[in-house]
């Protein structure tokens, strides 16, 4: 693999797992029965709306059907990607639930 190649494989797998970083926020939030896109705008409202998170909701299972995904588990992956303004709003409505 010449150097190009290397670049946009290690593109192509960021994309990747960002994409699944977001269907787990969005899952997260359909087992919470909170609105994925209302929470990012909370955290964005500069942000046109999020395409990939569109996408996202159309993978998303009904909370019934979901396992549960920790709320741990979400802030990690969104640390992961810099996602802090995400974080403090899930870290808000985590708050809510306790």
């Amino acid at each position: 693999m010449n150097q190009k190649e290397v670049e946009e494989k290690i593109i192509e797998n960021y994309r990747g797992e960002e994409k699944m970083m977001i269907l787990v926020f969005a899952q997260w939030c359909i087992n919470h029965n909170l609105n994925p896109e209302e929470l990012y705008i909370r955290a964005y409202p500069n942000q046109a709306t999020n395409p990939a998170l569109r996408e996202a909701l159309e993978l998303t299972v009904p909370k019934e059907e979901a396992g549960e995904v920790p709320d741990e588990t979400l802030l990690g992956v969104l640390s992961l990607f810099g996602n802090d303004d995400l974080a403090f709003v899930v870290t808000e409505e985590i708050k809510k639930r306790k």
